[in-house]
């Protein structure tokens, strides 16, 4: 059962976590170039957002949601 732990544990050191390594190792030469992750999940981030919104007014627009005041029966 060890083996099997430290088989694990070789697979995320060694072969999952390596293209983060390679992103430590830029962090000394660029800051950019070591950000560029992050940059990426911010642009997807600002997408959803913008598409988000979009949705949101298109469904406000065509007046399809409930406005009334008491959302449930009991209120």
């Amino acid at each position: 059962m060890k083996d099997f732990f430290y088989a694990i544990q070789d697979l995320f050191v060694n072969v999952l976590f390596a293209p983060l390594d390679a992103l430590r190792a830029l962090e000394l030469e660029s800051w950019a170039a070591a950000n560029t992750l992050n940059w990426i999940f911010m642009i997807v981030g600002a997408v959803a957002f913008t598409y988000w919104m979009l949705q949101l007014k298109k469904y406000n627009d065509n007046n399809e949601e409930d406005k009334s005041i008491s959302s449930h029966s009991y209120l």
